[in-house]
């Protein structure tokens, strides 16, 4: 690893990018030994120069220890090791923490983000195409946030493919807490990555920041769920302002988790429906991993599951694809409350409809846990 105490030094500027020192062509540890009137003189402002003379040398001593634990290293901008992609973008971090393997980060990348609250189908929906396109040798990279986050890290998992987590903290504050574990998993299978240094939390400004990091490390974004405000839709925005693709996979239109999704695709997002869309719009640079994906997609009986009597499939019928109350169903189905309940209950056992808050429930694909 080539002089970690430069890179820790220049990771901890705040808001200073690799976008000088490109223009400069220069090496961006040159910046540590240049006089402030030719740092003012690349554009970087007076904070800047203050950090660069006089850094957090507590700080540093706790990025050398973090980088003292097994599988972590640190790469700078301009080395052989930083992502190629990354490197593209408007403003690419001087530095990235990662722990796990490094050469992850420069494989062909999709990220799959969506809402934190998303419904059942949502989630199984995330899961699945994370695990086959992880299958046919996409990477599949997110924030490790709750709900289609996690799917999506866990559907690559399943697959025994590679994934990627991007944290708006420092990589020794996992976040959330409750993915601990999942973390863990990443880093064995992948890489935990972040521009933040170490002793970082995770506030909501770094959450941005992060999304530009997920959009410029992939090929493109698919967008599972999303409400009009989610965080996922500046990741997609990001992600169209670096010349990546946005794929959005459309919903019901009560399901206020759809909206998001549906805005990207009238503003030009492709409609996806299965993996080989994706693969379609991607085009001849993974068209062996298109192959791939297509031998290993469900087949039918995978995907319709057990065949069920006919009351069962008037009420699944009867359900849709957007949530719905007992009461609702009894009123499209004409069958008595406690039938439905009934029906409902065996449904749910086999995994094919889920109870959400409020009472109502929700289709899942079939064969889910």
């Amino acid at each position: 690893m080539d002089d970690p105490q430069a890179w820790f030094t220049l990771a901890r500027v705040p808001g200073l990018h690799a976008g000088p020192v490109r223009k400069a062509r220069i090496d961006p540890r040159a910046l540590l030994h240049e006089s402030p009137a030719t740092l003012a003189a690349l554009g970087l402002r007076a904070d800047h120069v203050a950090a660069l003379r006089r850094p957090d040398r507590n700080g540093l001593a706790r990025d050398e220890r973090w980088l003292a634990g097994t599988g972590r290293s640190v790469i700078g901008w301009g080395t052989p090791d930083y992502p190629a992609l990354l490197a593209g973008i408007h403003d690419p971090p001087l530095a990235l923490f990662v722990e796990g393997d490094a050469a992850a980060l420069s494989l062909p990348q999709l990220a799959i983000v969506g809402s934190r609250n998303p419904t059942p189908l949502g989630r199984d929906t995330a899961e699945q195409f994370a695990r086959h396109l992880a299958a046919a040798g996409l990477a599949i990279t997110s924030g490790l946030a709750p709900g289609i986050d996690a799917a999506g890290h866990q559907g690559a998992l399943q697959a025994g493919g590679r994934t990627i987590a991007v944290l708006g903290c420092g990589l020794d504050r996992i976040y959330p807490r409750s993915h601990a574990e999942l973390a863990r998993d990443v880093a064995a299978h992948g890489a935990l990555v972040s521009d933040l240094p170490t002793g970082t939390p995770p506030l909501k400004h770094h959450f941005p920041r992060r999304n530009r990091l997920i959009s410029g490390l992939t090929l493109g974004t698919l967008v599972v769920e999303a409400a009009l405000q989610s965080g996922s839709l500046i990741t997609a925005r990001l992600a169209l302002e670096q010349g990546r693709e946005v794929f959005a996979i459309p919903g019901s239109i009560h399901n206020p988790m759809a909206r998001g999704c549906h805005r990207l695709i009238r503003e030009g997002a492709k409609l996806v429906e299965t993996v080989d869309d994706i693969f379609t719009e991607l085009g001849a640079l993974l068209a062996g991993l298109r192959l791939q994906a297509c031998a290993e997609a469900p087949d039918a009986q995978e995907v319709s599951g057990p065949t069920l009597d006919k009351d069962h499939e008037i009420l699944l019928d009867a359900l849709g694809f957007a949530p719905a109350s007992i009461d609702t169903l009894v009123a499209r189905t004409g069958f008595a409350a406690h039938a439905v309940a009934s029906m409902l209950l065996i449904l749910e056992l086999e995994g094919r409809v889920a109870q959400q808050h409020g009472g109502l429930y929700c289709r899942r694909l079939p064969g889910k846990d």
